[in-house]
């Protein structure tokens, strides 16, 4: 039980923050770019009550982390909020912008496992301050970061990466990768059960973690 305390408190933090600035990042895009929609909904904002969604922000993660304590394998936990209100044809050029608004979320994602690296790296320089458990909070966060962003940039739709990836196709075949939308989800769990990305995804994770380490001396 104390295990999973710890875990908990090590994890939380880091993946509310990844999924709430996640789904604001999209919603800022979107009124950069002409559609108000996310802000009418009072969507962009950092307060992560807005954006909980009680099986992808806490269920699912939750399942993860409870899985990983009692088997003993370290899982990347990862999960979803509500997905904010996009009115793609109020954007300024829609399938341009789509791009922009798409990548946003992934981006902040980046951006997070980055200052949470540079964190790590306060931490060391004023002597370990903060002690152990702020330490496994720095990884923890580079971790769920990387983990979300990887995991929205899988090219298939209504994942971030489909939307980049109807964006970026020719009209013909945008529109032919945009009809899978409705299938996405479960194309995405099948993927995991097959433990696909097991073998494709997870590995990338330190890898990228790596990158970030060394690129800020932590």
């Amino acid at each position: 039980m104390m295990n999973l305390v710890l875990v908990i408190l090590v994890w939380a933090i880091p993946l509310l923050l990844a999924i709430t600035l996640h789904e604001a990042a999209h919603g800022y895009a979107a009124l950069r770019l002409g559609d108000p929609t996310a802000y009418q909904a009072g969507r962009i904002s950092l307060n992560p009550l807005r954006h909980i969604d009680p099986v992808g922000t806490v269920l699912v993660p939750g399942a993860i982390l409870l899985w990983g304590v009692l088997s003993g394998h370290s899982f990347p936990p990862f999960g979803w909020a509500k997905a904010v209100p996009v009115n793609f044809g109020r954007l300024s050029n829609p399938k341009r912008d789509m791009f922009w608004v798409a990548a946003a979320g992934p981006a902040a994602n980046l951006l997070q496992a980055l200052a949470w690296s540079l964190l790590a790296v306060l931490q060391r320089m004023l002597g370990g301050y903060g002690g152990d458990l702020f330490y496994a909070m720095t990884q923890a966060g580079m971790v769920a970061n990387l983990a979300l962003m990887l995991l929205n940039l899988i090219p298939i739709p209504p994942l971030d990466g489909g939307r980049i990836a109807v964006s970026l196709l020719p009209h013909r075949w945008a529109w032919r990768l945009a009809r899978i939308e409705p299938y996405g989800f479960f194309i995405l769990i099948a993927l995991l059960y097959m433990d696909v990305l097991d073998v494709v995804l997870w590995p990338l994770i330190p890898v990228l973690k790596n990158m970030l380490t060394f690129s800020s001396g932590a």
